[in-house]
Protein backbone atom coordinates (compact mmCIF):
# COMPACT_ATOMS: atom_id res chain seq x y z
CA UNK A 1 0.00 0.00 0.00
CA UNK A 2 0.84 3.25 -0.53
CA UNK A 3 -0.07 5.95 1.81
CA UNK A 4 -0.31 9.66 -0.28
CA UNK A 5 0.92 12.26 2.09
CA UNK A 6 -1.79 14.20 -0.14
CA UNK A 7 -3.75 13.70 -2.99
CA UNK A 8 -5.30 15.96 -5.57
CA UNK A 9 -9.02 15.28 -6.86
CA UNK A 10 -10.29 16.63 -9.66
CA UNK A 11 -13.72 16.47 -10.65
CA UNK A 12 -15.24 16.79 -14.81
CA UNK A 13 -18.83 17.25 -15.28
CA UNK A 14 -21.04 17.86 -18.21
CA UNK A 15 -24.26 17.14 -20.54
CA UNK A 16 -24.10 14.29 -22.42
CA UNK A 17 -21.66 14.32 -25.05
CA UNK A 18 -20.40 17.91 -24.17
CA UNK A 19 -16.71 16.14 -24.03
CA UNK A 20 -15.82 14.99 -20.48
CA UNK A 21 -14.26 12.26 -21.95
CA UNK A 22 -11.85 14.13 -23.99
CA UNK A 23 -10.86 16.45 -21.47
CA UNK A 24 -9.98 13.75 -19.37
CA UNK A 25 -8.32 11.97 -21.61
CA UNK A 26 -5.89 14.94 -22.72
CA UNK A 27 -5.26 15.70 -18.72
CA UNK A 28 -4.50 11.74 -18.45
CA UNK A 29 -1.97 12.50 -21.17
CA UNK A 30 -0.79 15.89 -20.19
CA UNK A 31 0.38 14.19 -16.27
CA UNK A 32 0.98 10.97 -17.12
CA UNK A 33 -1.53 7.66 -16.64
CA UNK A 34 0.78 6.61 -14.11
CA UNK A 35 -0.24 9.20 -11.62
CA UNK A 36 -3.92 9.18 -12.54
CA UNK A 37 -6.24 6.61 -10.75
CA UNK A 38 -9.45 7.28 -13.17
CA UNK A 39 -12.96 6.84 -12.00
CA UNK A 40 -15.91 7.22 -14.69
CA UNK A 41 -19.29 8.41 -12.52
CA UNK A 42 -20.71 5.01 -15.78
CA UNK A 43 -19.49 2.69 -13.92
CA UNK A 44 -21.13 3.03 -10.70
CA UNK A 45 -24.93 2.57 -12.26
CA UNK A 46 -26.96 0.84 -9.82
CA UNK A 47 -26.74 -3.12 -10.55
CA UNK A 48 -30.49 -4.15 -12.27
CA UNK A 49 -30.22 -7.68 -12.60
CA UNK A 50 -32.95 -8.62 -9.74
CA UNK A 51 -35.51 -6.69 -12.42
CA UNK A 52 -36.80 -8.17 -15.52
CA UNK A 53 -35.47 -6.61 -18.72
CA UNK A 54 -39.05 -4.78 -19.66
CA UNK A 55 -38.49 -3.00 -16.12
CA UNK A 56 -35.33 -2.21 -16.57
CA UNK A 57 -35.40 -0.12 -19.53
CA UNK A 58 -38.42 2.15 -17.44
CA UNK A 59 -35.49 3.42 -15.62
CA UNK A 60 -34.56 6.83 -15.39
CA UNK A 61 -31.03 6.08 -16.31
CA UNK A 62 -30.61 10.07 -16.26
CA UNK A 63 -31.88 10.93 -13.24
CA UNK A 64 -29.02 11.09 -9.96
CA UNK A 65 -30.62 8.18 -8.11
CA UNK A 66 -29.63 5.60 -10.61
CA UNK A 67 -26.12 5.55 -10.03
CA UNK A 68 -24.88 4.06 -6.76
CA UNK A 69 -22.67 7.15 -5.76
CA UNK A 70 -22.29 6.53 -1.84
CA UNK A 71 -20.26 3.21 -3.46
CA UNK A 72 -18.01 5.96 -5.54
CA UNK A 73 -16.98 8.41 -2.27
CA UNK A 74 -16.11 5.07 -0.51
CA UNK A 75 -13.80 4.48 -3.54
CA UNK A 76 -12.18 7.81 -3.62
CA UNK A 77 -12.22 8.34 -0.14
CA UNK A 78 -9.79 4.23 -0.23
CA UNK A 79 -7.68 5.62 -2.61
CA UNK A 80 -6.69 8.77 -1.06
CA UNK A 81 -6.03 6.67 1.55
CA UNK A 82 -3.69 4.22 -0.38
CA UNK A 83 -5.84 1.31 -0.88
CA UNK A 84 -6.09 -0.02 -4.32
CA UNK A 85 -9.96 -0.65 -5.45
CA UNK A 86 -12.20 -2.45 -7.80
CA UNK A 87 -13.90 -0.23 -10.15
CA UNK A 88 -17.35 -1.74 -10.89
CA UNK A 89 -18.28 -2.92 -14.56
CA UNK A 90 -21.66 -2.23 -16.55
CA UNK A 91 -22.83 -3.88 -19.42
CA UNK A 92 -25.53 -0.54 -20.80
CA UNK A 93 -26.75 -3.50 -23.27
CA UNK A 94 -29.02 -5.24 -20.52
CA UNK A 95 -28.87 -2.52 -18.50
CA UNK A 96 -26.64 -4.96 -15.24
CA UNK A 97 -23.15 -5.07 -13.46
CA UNK A 98 -21.53 -7.19 -14.81
CA UNK A 99 -19.13 -9.73 -12.51
CA UNK A 100 -15.91 -8.33 -14.05
CA UNK A 101 -14.14 -5.66 -12.27
CA UNK A 102 -11.17 -3.72 -12.80
CA UNK A 103 -8.41 -3.08 -10.83
CA UNK A 104 -7.40 1.05 -9.68
CA UNK A 105 -4.23 1.19 -8.13
CA UNK A 106 -4.24 4.37 -5.51
CA UNK A 107 -2.18 7.81 -7.50
CA UNK A 108 -1.65 10.83 -5.93
CA UNK A 109 -4.08 12.18 -8.64
CA UNK A 110 -8.31 10.80 -8.69
CA UNK A 111 -9.68 11.63 -11.79
CA UNK A 112 -13.80 12.04 -11.34
CA UNK A 113 -15.92 12.41 -14.78
CA UNK A 114 -19.73 11.85 -15.09
CA UNK A 115 -22.75 13.72 -15.90
CA UNK A 116 -23.97 13.95 -12.43
CA UNK A 117 -20.81 14.22 -10.43
CA UNK A 118 -21.49 18.16 -9.10
CA UNK A 119 -25.04 17.38 -8.40
CA UNK A 120 -24.41 14.64 -5.75
CA UNK A 121 -22.75 16.87 -2.77
CA UNK A 122 -21.17 14.19 -1.27
CA UNK A 123 -19.28 13.17 -4.69
CA UNK A 124 -18.81 17.43 -5.26
CA UNK A 125 -17.06 17.87 -2.29
CA UNK A 126 -14.31 15.68 -2.43
CA UNK A 127 -13.55 17.53 -5.58
CA UNK A 128 -10.71 19.54 -5.28
CA UNK A 129 -10.63 20.90 -8.71
CA UNK A 130 -14.30 21.00 -10.64
CA UNK A 131 -14.36 21.27 -13.69
CA UNK A 132 -17.61 22.15 -16.03
CA UNK A 133 -17.41 21.11 -19.97
CA UNK A 134 -19.89 23.38 -21.78
CA UNK A 135 -21.19 22.71 -25.52
CA UNK A 136 -24.39 23.22 -27.20
CA UNK A 137 -27.27 20.83 -26.51
CA UNK A 138 -27.46 20.16 -30.53
CA UNK A 139 -23.61 18.98 -30.83
CA UNK A 140 -24.20 17.31 -27.59
CA UNK A 141 -27.52 15.01 -29.07
CA UNK A 142 -25.43 14.17 -31.97
CA UNK A 143 -22.59 13.07 -30.25
CA UNK A 144 -24.72 10.40 -27.66
CA UNK A 145 -26.54 9.42 -30.72
CA UNK A 146 -23.63 8.34 -32.13
CA UNK A 147 -22.08 6.61 -29.22
CA UNK A 148 -25.36 4.50 -28.32
CA UNK A 149 -25.61 3.16 -31.45
CA UNK A 150 -21.68 2.03 -31.63
CA UNK A 151 -21.25 1.53 -28.07
CA UNK A 152 -24.31 0.64 -26.59
CA UNK A 153 -25.91 -1.22 -29.17
CA UNK A 154 -29.42 1.17 -29.42
CA UNK A 155 -31.56 2.16 -32.23
CA UNK A 156 -31.81 6.12 -33.22
CA UNK A 157 -35.24 5.71 -32.25
CA UNK A 158 -34.59 4.33 -29.12
CA UNK A 159 -32.04 7.10 -28.32
CA UNK A 160 -34.18 10.08 -29.58
CA UNK A 161 -36.86 8.44 -27.37
CA UNK A 162 -34.86 8.70 -24.61
CA UNK A 163 -33.33 12.00 -25.05
CA UNK A 164 -36.68 13.51 -25.16
CA UNK A 165 -38.02 11.74 -22.33
CA UNK A 166 -35.28 11.85 -19.58
CA UNK A 167 -31.70 13.50 -20.94
CA UNK A 168 -33.03 16.37 -21.65
CA UNK A 169 -35.36 17.16 -18.83
CA UNK A 170 -32.68 15.65 -16.30
CA UNK A 171 -30.08 17.92 -17.71
CA UNK A 172 -32.29 21.40 -17.63
CA UNK A 173 -33.18 19.76 -13.73
CA UNK A 174 -29.41 18.71 -12.32
CA UNK A 175 -26.95 18.92 -14.89
CA UNK A 176 -27.23 23.10 -15.94
CA UNK A 177 -28.02 23.52 -12.28
CA UNK A 178 -24.97 22.28 -10.82
CA UNK A 179 -22.69 24.44 -13.05
CA UNK A 180 -22.27 27.00 -10.40
CA UNK A 181 -20.27 24.42 -8.59
CA UNK A 182 -17.21 24.08 -11.16
CA UNK A 183 -14.16 26.61 -10.35
CA UNK A 184 -13.70 26.60 -14.51
CA UNK A 185 -16.05 25.97 -17.41
CA UNK A 186 -14.14 24.62 -20.80
CA UNK A 187 -16.85 26.14 -23.45
CA UNK A 188 -16.71 24.17 -26.87
CA UNK A 189 -16.27 20.88 -25.16
CA UNK A 190 -12.66 19.62 -25.53
CA UNK A 191 -12.19 21.18 -28.84
CA UNK A 192 -11.15 24.49 -26.89
CA UNK A 193 -7.55 23.86 -27.10
CA UNK A 194 -7.05 27.18 -25.64
CA UNK A 195 -8.78 26.40 -22.62
CA UNK A 196 -7.63 22.76 -22.47
CA UNK A 197 -3.91 24.49 -22.27
CA UNK A 198 -5.01 26.64 -19.36
CA UNK A 199 -6.33 24.08 -17.49
CA UNK A 200 -3.38 21.45 -18.03
CA UNK A 201 -0.67 23.75 -17.27
CA UNK A 202 -2.67 24.90 -14.00
CA UNK A 203 -3.20 20.91 -12.85
CA UNK A 204 -0.08 20.07 -14.20
CA UNK A 205 1.46 22.74 -11.93
CA UNK A 206 -0.87 21.62 -8.89
CA UNK A 207 0.96 17.67 -9.39
CA UNK A 208 4.53 18.73 -9.71
CA UNK A 209 3.63 20.52 -6.26
CA UNK A 210 1.70 17.30 -4.82
CA UNK A 211 4.06 15.13 -6.67
CA UNK A 212 7.45 16.29 -4.38
CA UNK A 213 5.51 16.68 -1.42
CA UNK A 214 4.78 12.97 -1.57
CA UNK A 215 8.23 11.94 -2.51
CA UNK A 216 9.65 9.72 0.09
CA UNK A 217 13.47 10.73 1.44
Amino acid sequence: MTKFNDSLVIGIAGGTGSGKTTVANEIVKIVGAEYISYLPHDAYYKDLSDLPPNQRVKINFDHPDSLDSQLMVEHIKSLREGHDIELPVYDFTTHSRTQEAIPIKANPVILVEGILIFSERHVREMCDVKIFVDTDADIRLTRRIRRDITERGRTIESVLTQYEKTVRPMHLEFVEPSKRYADIIIPEGGYNQVALDIVTARIQKLVEELKSQNTTP
